[in-house]
């Protein structure tokens, strides 16, 4: 019964973590800011960081059921 929840965090989380991180890498990569108004390494830094803990809690998740 719980196992619908856990798979459905699961795949949302990695879905946003690894989308964020081919972003960010695309943007890094081709030298175009991340965030507007922010500094580079800042932005690039918060929003790779994001994605990784996104990641993570989706592993998480798949190790739950």
């Amino acid at each position: 019964m719980e196992r619908g929840p856990a798979i459905f965090a699961g795949v949302v989380f990695a879905l946003f973590g690894g989308g964020l991180l081919a972003w960010t890498a695309v943007r890094v990569r081709q030298r175009q800011p991340v965030a507007h108004g922010v500094s580079p390494v800042a932005s690039a830094t918060l929003a790779g960081l994001v994605s990784v803990i996104a990641l993570i809690i989706g592993t998480w998740c798949f190790t739950r059921l």
